[in-house]
């Protein structure tokens, strides 16, 4: 009986260390959230970095419109979304 306990406490722990990997691996890198805004049409990247705004990792991001304007994209780094 004390095996059987020790062996569903290591599965349950287990589960949690795999649930933070499943975690991590669902954020916005970088260059992702570049490509994401690249995609939207015919634009310059100026500049990238990341930041923390809040207490939230923030991926600003600077480009070049066709028609000579400069924008700055923020972008959730957990989520992937657009923060206006």
């Amino acid at each position: 009986m004390k095996i059987l306990i020790n062996c569903l406490l290591l599965l349950a722990l287990c589960h949690v260390c795999h649930a933070d990997e499943d975690i991590d691996l669902a954020r916005v890198s970088l260059h992702e959230a570049t490509q994401k805004i690249l995609s939207d049409g015919n634009k310059r990247v100026l500049g990238a970095t990341t930041v923390i705004i809040d207490g939230r990792e923030v991926h600003i991001i600077k480009v070049l419109t066709p028609d000579g304007h400069i924008q700055h994209y923020k972008i959730d780094a957990e989520t992937g979304a657009l923060i206006s």
